[in-house]
């Protein structure tokens, strides 16, 4: 804030001149001491000069009794799991009370490198949503697979003075940190010098791990696993993250370890959520939501997805609903039994009513982040899969999260020594082919618990490195879905006996695209159908996120990239056949 700023909010504070906004009549929320207040809120050039007292105001809205929330701040997101370009995401989110995200960038980065830091900047200037990023901290996320781009400490020193970069994304590097790798500790260096925050991401890490990934400046997790595992990273100085994604759901798998002891250093994040699930259930307040269902008292919750991420961000503009914060607001007729928005405010501006966007926010076209595919070198034949024994390793799906089983299964082979496919068994191929330096790289692995029966699935979104990964019981399908693909320039798409099912296309980067949520809520609605009823997928499990994730080097168990089948626990390859 400047002086002249400074100046004018003081004057509407004191009275002696007009402020732009009264809201009357609200029932105000304080999340500083977790109570509740009746009165009238005042708003001056975006930001609360005051409550009650003489003051006169150039416009009024009357909240009739309603509560008075601050806006909710997503404390981890990928604004690319969305599917959506910035600008249909912030439209997407808004109306559900999202009014600020800390955003990790790193899967367009992956692919497209500095270009996609670039986009994501410019894309998300000067829309509803304040959109603040963390450079990604892992780009690649892993030596083990083939990524669009490799970022490095001087990529960083490049970005890292932006007012909108808070920090280093997600440091999925475990092994590098415990190791005190040069190039880990390099990077690192560009967050302690500016005073930034460094992002974790330590799955099951405890005891002397933790310690040392913590000592490292780690100050973030949105990867823990129990409710003890959040105790154990609380007492010794993280903030937990609360995740209520599409994939991967732990609020309720948490919510026990939240207590008077420990609220103040949790928060609440998406981290990947499709757009679909927005629409049927929310954003951020989603997870709110569930949480005061389930027993936690619903101005706590609301703190910890307010004040508790503006605080961990050092974001002292926002957060709470007092003088000289943002009037970053939601209406809502009750919060026993959860956050529903009826109005949303964005810098004392009504932006949503009723689930809706009053005006759509700016577009920016995308530059220099389209397409990104490079194959060579495919063919049908690279999906062979001659295992040297009957018994071989399996990846596991588990409902509800990321997290795979490390299975083995009895299969059958031909006189050739390929695998022949069961229809008994709920054991299928999976493939991963890398798309990004015509490398012509493939790896082939089998998978258990999606329960397809017939046809091929394919996406070019893989997390981290994005790749293209494709599941299917034979290989014309499986090719067929590649190849479409590689045509089209990215997306998602199935196939059986050899016909198109249906496709959703990703033109920026093969993960995102320019169309209105509206239409890619449409196109998705459909496929998630045709996917059940017409391939089988197991019920459980979302079709097209689950198989996102299966190619991720860093969440235990087995994982499949482009140079082969990989154990996370061990860090290394693994032969398939035992």
């Amino acid at each position: 804030m400047d002086r002249s700023k400074a100046y004018m909010l003081i004057e509407a504070a004191m009275g002696r001149s007009e402020s732009d906004l009264v809201i009357r009549n609200a029932e105000v929320v304080d999340v500083y001491s977790r109570s509740s207040f009746r009165s009238d809120v005042f708003i001056k050039d975006g930001m609360i000069v005051g409550f009650g007292g003489e003051r006169k105001a150039k416009a009024e809205h009357d909240a009739a009794g309603r509560y008075l929330i601050p806006g909710l701040i997503d404390a981890h997101c990928h604004i690319e799991s969305s599917h959506l370009s910035p600008s249909e995401f912030s439209d997407a989110v808004v109306p559900c009370g999202t009014t600020t995200v800390i955003a990790d960038p790193h899967e367009i980065c992956n692919v497209c490198g500095l270009d996609g830091m670039d986009y994501m900047l410019k894309a998300s200037e000067d829309i509803p949503l304040s959109v603040f990023l963390m450079f990604p901290s892992c780009v690649p996320a892993t030596p083990f697979e083939h990524s669009g781009a490799i970022l490095g400490a001087e990529d960083i020193e490049r970005y890292i003075d932006d007012p909108r970069i808070l920090g280093l994304g997600e440091m999925m590097n475990y092994p590098g940190i415990a190791a005190a790798d040069s190039d880990v500790l390099a990077k690192l260096e560009k967050a302690y010098s500016r005073g930034k925050n460094i992002d974790g991401h330590a799955p099951s890490i405890t005891g002397m791990g933790l310690d040392g990934y913590i000592a490292a400046g780690i100050s973030t997790d949105h990867e823990c696993e129990s409710a003890e595992e959040l105790r154990e990273k609380v007492r010794k100085g993280m903030y937990v993250m609360l995740r209520q994604g599409t994939a991967c759901r732990n609020v309720l798998q948490l919510l026990p370890g939240v207590d008077e002891g420990s609220w103040r250093r949790i928060l609440f994040c998406t981290d990947d959520r499709q757009p679909q699930t927005i629409k049927e259930e929310g954003a951020l307040n989603y997870g709110v939501s569930l949480a005061i269902r389930n027993g936690l008292d619903p101005i706590t919750a609301i703190a910890m997805a307010s004040l508790n991420a503006a605080e961990c961000y050092h974001l002292t503009d926002r957060g709470a609903i007092a003088p000289g914060k943002r009037a970053d607001l939601i209406i809502t007729s009750s919060i026993a039994d959860g956050v529903v928005p009826e109005e949303v405010f964005i810098n004392g501006t009504l932006v949503a009513e009723n689930g809706r966007m009053l005006r759509k926010a700016r577009h920016t076209a995308p530059e220099n982040v389209r397409g990104r595919m490079d194959v060579r070198g495919f063919s049908k034949e690279r999906l062979s899969y001659r295992p040297g024994s009957d018994h071989v390793r399996v990846i596991d799906i588990i409902p509800g999260g990321v997290v795979t089983g490390a299975g083995d299964a009895m299969i059958r082979r031909d006189g050739n020594g390929e695998w022949i496919h069961d229809d008994a068994d709920d054991v299928l191929k999976l493939a991963v082919i890398e798309r990004h330096h015509g490398t012509g790289n493939a790896a082939v692995a089998l998978i258990r618990g999606y329960g397809m029966r017939h046809g091929a699935v394919a996406t070019s979104i893989a997390h981290d490195s994005h790749n293209i990964i494709v599941i299917g019981d034979n290989d014309d399908d499986m090719a067929a879905a590649v190849e479409h693909l590689i045509s089209i320039g990215g997306g998602i798409t199935m196939f059986k006996d050899g016909r198109e099912l249906g496709t959703h296309v990703l033109e920026i980067a093969g993960l995102m695209t320019d169309e209105s949520v509206e239409e890619v809520v449409g196109c998705l609605e459909k496929m998630h159908e045709t996917a059940e009823k017409e391939l089988g997928v197991n019920k459980e499990i979302d079709p097209f996120m689950t198989l996102c994730f299966m190619a991720l080097p860093v969440i235990p168990a087995y994982k499949l990239t482009d140079c082969g089948l990989f154990d996370v626990r061990s860090f290394q390859f693994v032969d398939s056949a035992l």
